[in-house]
């Protein structure tokens, strides 16, 4: 099981104390210090079964100001993404084959 998380974030901070408080083995991966591969978060996307444009936090002011209004092809989102890692969504938490962002945080209950 593997948590992408963000310390910054309180809802990605309530589903790390989920995992914490169900006794399960899992990984932290803190994706702004560690960032996601292209590959990685198309697989990460995949497993959620959502679109790229879905995992993109567009208040931020990155996507603002570089890409709101845009027409970005699915792989242009991606890239986004990667490049910009605080466009992430999170907290992300995939479990056995399943995936899900955890807002609201308690729907990570879902997958454990």
């Amino acid at each position: 099981m593997k948590i992408y998380h963000n310390p910054r974030c309180s809802k990605s901070r309530q589903g790390l104390a989920i995992l914490e408080e169900s006794k399960l083995n899992f990984e932290t991966i803190k994706y702004l210090e560690t960032p996601v591969s292209k590959e990685e978060l198309t697989e990460i996307i995949t497993l959620l079964k959502i679109s790229p444009i879905d995992l993109v936090r567009k208040n931020e002011a990155i996507w603002k100001e570089n890409f709101k209004g845009k027409e970005l092809s699915d792989d242009e989102v991606i890239n986004a993404m990667v490049e910009n890692p605080k466009l992430i969504e999170r907290p992300i938490v995939i479990n056995n084959g399943k995936a899900v962002i955890g807002r609201p945080p308690e729907i990570i209950k879902t997958i454990l």
